[in-house]
């Protein structure tokens, strides 16, 4: 493996978090902006984590 982006569980992270983000786009304007960016966030730190694993991983 030359790269993160070689993994699957990050592939399919990267997929997952697109598509959460699309859907909370989607919530009741009540809850798009707190609990919506939350959730949009918390998405994209699932790949961010996976990033920084194999980061870690070369060192």
């Amino acid at each position: 493996m030359k790269s993160y982006r070689d993994l699957d569980i990050y592939n399919l992270s990267f997929e997952y978090a697109l598509e959460v983000h699309k859907v909370s786009l989607k919530l009741p304007k009540f809850e798009l902006y707190e609990q919506g960016s939350q959730v949009r966030r918390s998405s994209k730190s699932i790949k961010d984590n996976i990033v920084e694993g194999y980061g870690m991983k070369s060192l």
